[in-house]
Formats: structure tokens, sequence, C-alpha cells
């Protein structure tokens, strides 16, 4: 099996969209299809259902995909580290979402750097699904956020937990509460919730407005088109016409630093040391 076979495979299989990702590989459809076809024949196994309408794994292809998604990871980590080796700057990438966890972001970074061993730290900062540089090989670690970013097939550790607020326009007759239950958000019939994209890059279903960045969520909620419930900790990057309103009985959110199992980076531990001990 060739790395740039299993590259095709994780790309159709994140997509589930032969078009998505012959366009995210810089390709054409054709031979990306030729190529997902000719892996199958080879392995012996259907690792894709295809239709007219939709892409879907199979048992075969998960399994593949959870593999794959950790052998590309290594010989991107292999190739980066050994630049940086060459070039006698070993660092570490963190990633994280852009716009998220800036207080606390700004906390470890500090405390880190003040280290006697600290290794520069370049930063990464994602639209979305922040982990997704961790299988690929892009970071050596990240900031996650559960429930909303998975942490599967990543070693953790717990940094917080905190409660969740909805974001809404400073006019808005539910801004003056003291709190708001969820059903009471989600429920807005003039401020339907805000979409994420899936990891398949797809939105779910609903007619709130479909967002990639805090700073265009931000936009729309001040426009009036939209809103959304967040981390508490989000309060913080508030912009003028927003209100942050205590939605109580939402779940909580966890924040965890994040890592591949198979990392063995004394830097990385020194790391991760610092954001447990803040």
């Amino acid at each position: 099996m060739e790395s740039r076979e299993l590259r095709y495979f994780v790309a159709v299989a994140e997509e589930l969209h032969f078009g998505r990702a012959a366009e995210r590989l810089g390709i054409a459809q054709p031979p990306l299809s030729r190529t997902i076809a000719q892996l199958e024949r080879r392995l012996g196994v259907t690792l894709l259902e295809r239709t007219s309408r939709k892409v879907t794994l199979t048992g075969a292809g998960a399994v593949l995909l959870t593999e794959g998604r950790a052998i590309l990871g290594a010989l991107a980590a292999v190739e980066r580290r050994t630049r940086d080796a060459a070039a006698s700057r070993p660092a570490l990438v963190l990633s994280a979402k852009a716009g998220a966890s800036g207080e606390l972001l700004a906390k470890l970074l500090d405390a880190y750097a003040a280290e006697p061993d600290a290794v520069p730290v370049d930063l990464l900062l994602c639209e979305s699904q922040p982990q997704l540089p961790l299988h690929d090989g892009r970071a050596d670690v990240a900031l996650l956020h559960q429930p909303f970013d998975s942490t599967a097939e990543l070693d953790t550790e717990v940094l917080r937990t905190e409660g969740q607020v909805a974001i809404l326009p400073a006019a808005h007759p539910l801004a003056g509460r003291s709190h708001v239950r969820l059903a009471e958000v989600s429920e807005l019939p003039d401020l339907p919730m805000a979409r994420w994209p899936g990891p398949g890059g797809t939105y779910p279903e609903g007619p709130g407005a479909e967002v990639r960045n805090q700073t265009q969520l931000f936009q729309l909620i001040a426009l009036g088109r939209t809103t959304v419930v967040m981390p508490e900790s989000s309060r913080a990057d508030l912009r003028e016409g927003l209100v942050a309103v205590p939605v109580p009985d939402a779940p909580s959110v966890t924040t965890v630093i994040a890592w591949p199992p198979h990392s063995r980076s004394l830097a990385l531990a020194a790391l991760v040391r610092v954001a447990t001990r803040l």
C-alpha cells in the first residue's frame, strides 16, 4: 500500500464526497476514483458504499480511516521533525480553534516560555476541528473542547470545565435576563442557531446561518441573523453590541490538552505538565 493511496482514501473518507475530496487533493476526480477502486481490489474488501446520492464508509473503511490517519500523521511528523533537527531548530506546533480559549492559550504560552528547557511553540489556528492536525502530523499538541471536538485516538489531560452562555444581540428581549434555558435559545424563531461544518465539511440541516469562524459568527449575531451557545470563557472576546446570558442547563464544556499517543517528545511532555499546573 502506498502513502499516496492512503492519502487519497482518507480524503474521500473524511469528505464522503469524491468531488470535494478531489478538489481538496488538487487532482481530477476520475484518477481519484480509479485509485480507490484499485485499493479495494488489492485489499479484497469494499471500503466505501457508493450511491448516486451519497458515499458512506463500510466497517472495513472505518478501520482503514483510523489506521490511515495514524500512518499519515506519523509520516508527516517524521518529515517535519527531521527538517527541524537538520535546521537545529526543535519546535512544537500547537493547534487551537481560532478565537477560542484565548486567555488560557496566552497563559499557557507565557508559562511554558519561562521554563528553562522550553522550545519555540508555533501556533496553528483552525477555523474548526483543531484535532485534525494531530492526525495528519501538522501539529504535536492541541487545545480541544469536549463535547464539540473529538478526542478519539488521542491522549488527553483535562485543563478546566465551564458552563455555557447564549450570545445574543444586545437589543434582543432575552439579552436582559439573568439566565435562559437551552430550549428557549434553541427555539427562537427570529434567531435560529448557527450551524458549524461537520467532519466532512458539510453542514447539518436547519435554518441557522452557516458559519466557519468566530469573527463571522459574532458579526452575524450582531446583525440579528443567528445565535449560538458557547463556553463561558467566550465572554472575553465579545464585540460591542453583543451580550452573553448564562444557560445553566446547557452541557458543561471541558477544555483538554491533547496529543497523539505515539509521541515521545520531551518538549511536549513539559508543555503538558505546564498546562495541567496552570
